[in-house]
């Protein structure tokens, strides 16, 4: 109600949530209180309109309107990545997904395209020098730039 402004009051935003016609990363959600997250799209049915959830440069979540063909994916940070049972290998993303066999270059810190219907991964970029980024987190949340170098701290 407060980002896109199609509904005034409290009452509307619940009408048109339980009509069904928001989805949230390709799901539909009637709870007008989903946390949606970080890179995250939304998509409102009648508009036919698409949205991805980001940063602006305040550190604040901003809905970035996006064309129909870019919101079958979406982009994760890559956690964690360990094996299972029998050693199947698979990796955690910021968003809580889990991956079965990713791609064995695939490491911690990387961002992988998972597509919304299937939850596969499509590719990834490795987070290595000369690639642009967005900030996600700490006081310069939001900013994009290309990383130059990497510190690791033991």
């Amino acid at each position: 109600r407060e980002r896109l402004k199609y509904a005034l009051t409290y009452r509307e935003v619940k009408m048109i949530v339980m009509q069904r016609l928001i989805k949230v990363d390709g799901k539909v959600r009637t709870d007008m209180f989903f946390p949606a997250g970080f890179m995250d799209v939304v998509q409102i049915e009648q508009t036919k309109e698409n949205f991805r959830l980001m940063y602006d440069t305040k550190g604040k979540f901003v809905l970035h309107k996006i064309v129909k063909e870019e919101a079958t994916y979406k982009l994760c940070g890559v956690k964690k990545i360990t094996r299972g049972p029998k050693g199947t290998p698979y990796c955690i993303t910021h968003d809580g997904r889990t991956l079965r066999y990713p791609d064995p270059d695939v490491k911690m810190n990387d961002t992988v395209r998972v597509d919304i219907t299937t939850g596969k991964i499509l590719d990834h970029v490795k987070f290595e020098a000369g690639n642009t980024v967005m900030i996600k987190g700490g006081n310069n949340m939001g900013r994009v730039g290309v990383i130059m170098h990497r510190e690791r701290h033991p």
